[in-house]
């Protein structure tokens, strides 16, 4: 597909955090769904945006199967996930940046950035656009070692990881997700932020 792959290996732990953050901001993705603010093409766009910056392969296929269903055009496709910009309308560039930023940070976006993202799209899309960006980041960290996984099986071995690397993370779903899961529910019980940013860096910071 041209674009390089596993570009970044996670950790247990920021998988864990990405699977607390994205259960609680999968639910303003889905409102925005409903009520007709972020369309399915936005939402693939974001999200071949991300994948694009993290290098899974595994959700780059699949991504790039859902976009080409939905219509979206070979370039289109192949320009997201080269990490390109051009021909993006302006209604959508700053969501699409965003996302890469998101990215880029491991996940730990600037204060400066989400401001910017809730001045364009006001706070309820924002907040969609984030659920959207932090769905695919829990597909992508999973993915990356799943990838590395299959190919290993199939002899092509990957730098960047190791067999026990993968194993690890492909397993560590079992113990980690109705962890976070618990977190996530508690966190809303007590109106814990969803967001909150180190005040001497202004960097998201998991409480």
């Amino acid at each position: 597909m041209g674009q390089e792959l596993y570009k970044k290996i996670y950790t247990t732990k920021e998988f864990y955090v990405a699977l607390y953050k994205g259960l609680r901001t999968f639910k303003y993705m889905r409102k925005n769904k409903k009520m007709n603010r972020i369309s399915p093409h936005f939402i693939e766009r974001v999200m071949l945006a991300v994948t694009a910056v993290n290098g899974c392969e595994v959700c780059s296929y699949a991504h790039t199967k859902i976009a080409l269903e939905q219509g979206m055009s070979d370039k289109e496709i192949k320009m997201l996930l080269s990490g390109m910009t051009e021909g993006i309308s302006d209604d959508e560039m700053s969501a699409i940046v965003f996302a890469q930023h998101y990215a880029d940070t491991r996940g730990n976006p600037s204060q400066e950035a989400w401001n910017r993202v809730v001045k364009v799209y006001g706070t309820e899309k924002a907040f969609g656009i984030l659920g959207v960006i932090r769905i695919i980041m829990i597909g992508n960290i999973y993915g990356i070692a799943l990838s590395a996984f299959k190919s290993r099986i199939k002899g092509k071995k990957i730098e960047k990881t190791n067999f026990f690397y993968e194993v690890k993370m492909i397993m560590s779903i079992i113990p980690l997700l109705p962890a976070a899961l618990i977190h996530a529910f508690i966190s809303n019980l007590f109106k814990v932020a969803v967001l909150n940013f180190d005040e001497k860096q202004g960097v998201e910071t998991l409480m």
